[in-house]
């Protein structure tokens, strides 16, 4: 069936269309493309935003990790001050000290110390090792038969907690033998 209303043939419909069609059209494809840029500038700032996120999300569990796995580290280091002394008080024990107490506190200072390490203190081996500076503090230096830059003595303990040096070893090194044979 025909429309009555409509007046206009098909082909004088395609051509009012084509003649309208280039200022238009141009103003559609404008629009269009200012729309796609705009959609991916919104697109790039809600991927940086979303990256953004996750990196805060990563360093906020690690920074609780970190928090739980070293936050132990202030009291440590004032425990170990506490085993210091014991261990220097029974060093010093006077000779005639009963027995029973000295090894009552080699008990307690050995419990003391499963304690720490059950917390993930451990202590730095440092005699008859190379020096190192990132866990040795050097006292000293004195003649003996093991090579120079050797540790000989520990003057006091080093330690770490959970790989994180909690007090370097204080330590005297060899200075490699300064004896000479005459000849």
């Amino acid at each position: 069936m025909l429309d009555m209303n409509n007046t206009e043939s098909q082909p004088e419909q395609q051509a009012k269309g084509a003649s309208e069609a280039p200022g238009v059209k141009d103003a559609k494809d404008a629009r269009i493309q200012e729309l796609e840029a705009q959609l991916k500038e919104k697109e790039s700032r809600y991927l940086y935003l979303y990256a953004e996120f996750e990196n805060y999300k990563k360093r906020a569990i690690k920074e609780r990790a970190d928090l739980l796995k070293f936050g132990f580290e202030s009291q440590a280091r004032e425990l170990l001050q506490v085993c210091d002394n014991l261990d220097r008080a029974i060093a010093h024990a006077p000779t005639g000290t009963d027995k029973n107490l000295v090894d009552g506190l080699h008990m307690v200072i050995n419990q003391f110390r499963a304690t720490l390490q059950k917390q993930g203190v451990q202590t730095v081996d440092s005699l008859h090792q190379n020096f190192d500076p990132n866990v040795h503090e050097a006292v000293g230096q004195e003649p003996s038969e093991h090579p120079a830059g050797t540790v000989v003595r520990e003057e006091l303990k080093g330690y770490t907690l959970h790989g994180r040096l909690l007090r370097p070893s204080r330590v005297v090194i060899s200075s490699g033998n300064n004896t000479r044979s005459a000849g």
